[in-house]
């Protein structure tokens, strides 16, 4: 792994408020965070749930997108808002932050191909990995890591969940971009004999055009418009989201925060005035936790510098809480409570 593409953990990101230096049920996510270098070439894989915080610093794939540029400060804007999540899970639970990679000189492939690198390194370690964007194109990345773990282990190439407004999969003739992620997995999966296999939860009309969805359409992509992510329609879509479930072995399970309406989340880097109710998020968040297929997720494109009062980087928090919980429940490790 390129050591110019990657910095350890900075401290000053896990900061906050202390109700008890003894009592755990009193404990707050950054009492408990523990620093993981990954440079470190004598690392062991670990024992019990862990989770593994990874930033990815990078806009690039946004300003190549012709977006508003931003999130490449996100990783550290979310993790000053985890910071004071309570700890519901038992001390069994590891908190692990193994750093940020690093996009440097405009320089998107090497800095995909490190985070893959360090993905494929955490899942080898027996660790969930929590991928925090960053743009989007942190997924392309991210999927190539899991991918390479799954090989070598022997096993079926992951399937793709995603909440999101676009579709991703624009062409990319001259490099990936945070449009085009999907598509290059696509062509990823075909040119190495593999089935693609992504469902994508909150498309809007407006924000793709015709082209896109005939596209969707050749590639088999399963899809829900965001205006159908509703309660009347919930079973619907719980029943369209288990029949994915079911049909996939393990699952890359991604969320951009322009998904959500600007009353939601604000910083991002294409402004969203509809979207998915973050309820209807957590409902999908839990299901797909539940299954106990989901290897790996990320939040993509909060952007502090459009995000008023912090408002999608408290998103974002929220939707890792969930990830969180559900997992640790899964395991019987949460604290007696209902999530």
């Amino acid at each position: 792994m390129n050591p110019r593409f990657y910095k350890p953990m900075d401290t000053k990101n896990w900061q906050g408020r202390i109700d008890s230096r003894e009592n755990f049920e009193a404990y707050r996510w950054h009492q408990w965070i523990r620093a993981l270098d990954l440079r470190n070439q004598e690392l062991t894989p670990f024992t019990g749930t862990a989770f593994a915080f990874l930033g990815f610093e990078s806009d690039e794939g946004i300003r190549r997108n012709k977006g508003r540029q931003g999130a490449r400060k996100g990783p550290q804007s979310i993790r000053r808002q985890l910071s004071n999540l309570p700890c519901y899970f038992k001390k069994e639970v590891r908190l692990l932050d193994a750093g940020d990679v690093v996009c440097i000189d405009e320089n998107l492939e090497d800095s995909q191909q490190v985070l893959a690198q360090a993905v494929e390194r955490l899942l080898t370690l027996n660790l969930f990995p929590i991928v925090l964007g960053g743009g989007h194109e942190v997924a392309f990345g991210h999927y190539l890591g899991i991918e390479r773990y799954f090989q070598k282990k022997g096993l079926k190439n992951p399937g793709i969940f995603n909440i999101d407004a676009h579709f991703d999969i624009r062409p990319y003739p001259e490099g990936g971009s945070s449009g085009s992620m999907f598509r290059q997995i696509a062509d990823y999966c075909k040119e190495t004999k593999q089935e693609f296999s992504y469902f994508c939860a909150g498309i809007q009309k407006q924000s793709n055009t015709i082209d896109l969805f005939k596209i969707a359409e050749e590639l088999n992509i399963q899809y829900i418009l965001g205006k159908d992510l509703i309660e009347s329609k919930q079973e619907k879509t719980k029943r369209r989201i288990d029949d994915f479930i079911r049909a996939q072995q393990h699952i890359y399970f991604t969320i951009c925060a322009d998904a959500f309406s600007t009353a939601f989340a604000p910083g991002v880097s294409a402004a969203q005035p509809l979207g998915v109710d973050p309820e209807i998020a957590v409902k999908m968040i839990k299901q797909l936790m539940r299954s106990g297929k989901v290897v790996s997720f990320d939040v993509a494109e909060v952007s502090p510098r459009y995000d008023h009062d912090d408002i999608t980087a408290s998103l974002a928090k929220t939707l890792i809480f969930t990830v969180v919980n559900t997992r640790c429940l899964n395991e019987d490790l949460l604290i007696d409570i209902d999530v």
